[in-house]
């Protein structure tokens, strides 16, 4: 049996795992999987050596007081796969994490596959060498990665990005409201402070501030928040004081469905800004990291912006309210904007379509099908 093992570190990265753990089977019917995921993988059949949680921190401050824990981690996953001597190690995201774990085995003849390319031409484009020491193959979900990855001389393969899967185009507005009891007043704006507790704390609060100053231009909104596992209970804590109850969304359908009911979204930086895209919703973009974080990164920071939705189109399509800009007023007068009429939302609907275009992969394959021919092509030799 050929044995493929995955690690994700993060909610997104367990979504990619278990899509791509479903196209290698079926590809290859008799694949066995191990390795670290989430609920999502382990649905589809990974049992997880153990919880991706673990591994889920963002930030410096986040990251050092957790570094014994993550170090012990680490040794785990390598003793794992060392003795296991899986056909191939598919990384995915988490680069911190993943390719330190990488370059470990990779020396001891592991062939290795990272499944997302880190951003390292956004900031730190020096930290390419490394990869490409440490892996056999990146795979790219952006149209413009591949040719730094190539002139850095790493083996790289564009895949297409996996919000074209996510389905969030295909929900029922009027079952939306019908379910949740919406009157026709009621205005469903998409909120997303992230899937990391840290993310929760630090914008949670901010974009519910900002909901309640945007509705005093745009009144009834009513905030609709898709729910990640690990930070639900932090997410359903802070929310319990809002003046308006949000709706909280934990299934897949519920989630499509709120999307296609939704006038706006209030988001994180990242890739929630393309699944509001493939979802048709005009949203506004805040993000903040801790100011030690952000002073670090400014000075290695190389792209215009956060957004994904505006670095492809090359302009700033979407608001985006980054650190000290990411305030409870400046977020409520960008969404009162999109709120007050058609012409801003319409504009940002039209660039979505551009930007969508340029994700797809060869005509006709699905990212992560895509994904899973190239590690076959690495399993393979």
């Amino acid at each position: 049996m050929t044995l493929i093992y995955l690690v994700a570190g993060e909610a997104s990265g367990d979504v990619l795992g278990a899509r791509l753990m479903a196209a290698l089977r079926r590809r290859r019917p008799g694949v066995g999987f191990a390795g670290v995921g989430g609920e999502r993988m382990a649905a589809a059949g990974l049992r997880s050596l153990f919880p991706m949680r673990d591994l889920s921190l963002m930030g410096l401050l986040e990251v050092v007081p957790n570094l014994r824990r993550l170090a012990g981690r680490m040794a785990e996953a390598e003793a794992d796969i060392l003795a296991r001597r899986p056909a191939a190690l598919v990384t995915i995201d988490a680069p911190s994490f993943a390719l330190r774990l990488a370059g470990r085995v990779r020396s001891k003849g592991v062939r290795v596959v990272h499944y997302v390319a880190p951003q390292v031409w956004a900031w730190r484009p020096w930290r390419v060498a490394k990869i490409r020491e440490r892996v056999d193959l990146v795979l790219a979900l952006l149209p413009f990665e591949p040719a730094f990855f190539e002139r850095a001389g790493v083996p790289v393969r564009f895949v297409g990005h996996p919000v074209l899967e996510s389905g969030v185009d295909g929900g029922d507005a009027v079952r939306f409201r019908a379910a949740h009891d919406l009157g026709a007043a009621e205005r469903p704006v998409v909120v997303m402070p992230g899937s990391r507790r840290g993310e929760v704390s630090r914008l949670l609060g901010v974009f519910g501030e900002a909901l309640r100053l945007a509705s005093r231009e745009a009144p009834g909104l009513r905030p609709v928040l898709p729910v990640a596992g690990p930070v639900a209970e932090a997410v359903r804590a802070g929310t319990a004081g809002w003046a308006v109850p949000p709706v909280l969304l934990t299934r897949a359908e519920d989630r499509r469905d709120g999307y296609a009911a939704a006038e706006a979204g209030l988001i994180k930086s990242g890739t929630s800004s393309l699944e509001m895209a493939v979802a048709g919703v005009p949203h506004v973009v805040g993000y903040k990291v801790n100011p030690v974080t952000a002073a670090i990164v400014r000075r290695l920071i190389e792209v215009p912006h956060a957004s994904l939705v505006n670095l492809l189109a090359g302009r700033e399509v979407v608001p985006e309210r980054i650190q000290e800009n990411c305030t409870p007023e400046r977020l409520a007068a960008e969404l009162a904007r999109l709120l007050r009429g058609p012409g801003a939302a319409e504009a940002q609907r039209a660039a979505f379509a551009e930007v969508l275009a340029m994700l797809r992969p060869a005509p006709g394959l699905a990212p992560s099908e895509a994904a899973a021919e190239a590690v076959l092509e690495v399993v393979e030799g």
